[in-house]
C-alpha cells in the first residue's frame, strides 16, 4: 500500500454483504462478510483493517518453531 490506493467491492449475498478490499499495488485481496444492517463505512473500515493486517504479516513471516516433534 505504498501509494495508498485500495479498491472496495460490495456484493449482497442473501441477507449479508460481501466486502472485498484489494490493494492496487500488490493485488492482494481480502474478503469480509457483514450483516446488511451494518453501515457501509463500518464494513469498509473492517475490510481495510483486515487488508492492512494481511499485508503486514506477508512482509515478516512468523518465526520457525525450534525443537523436535515426536
Amino acid at each position: 500500500m505504498a501509494d495508498g490506493e485500495v479498491y472496495f467491492e460490495f456484493v449482497q449475498v442473501g441477507q449479508q454483504m460481501r466486502v472485498a478490499a484489494i490493494d492496487a499495488t500488490t493485488g492482494v485481496e481480502v474478503v469480509v462478510i457483514a450483516p446488511l444492517n451494518a453501515s457501509r463505512n463500518d464494513m469498509q473500515r473492517l475490510a481495510f483493517a483486515k487488508l492492512q493486517r494481511k499485508l503486514g504479516s506477508e512482509q515478516s513471516p512468523p518465526p520457525q518453531p525450534r525443537g523436535k516433534y515426536a
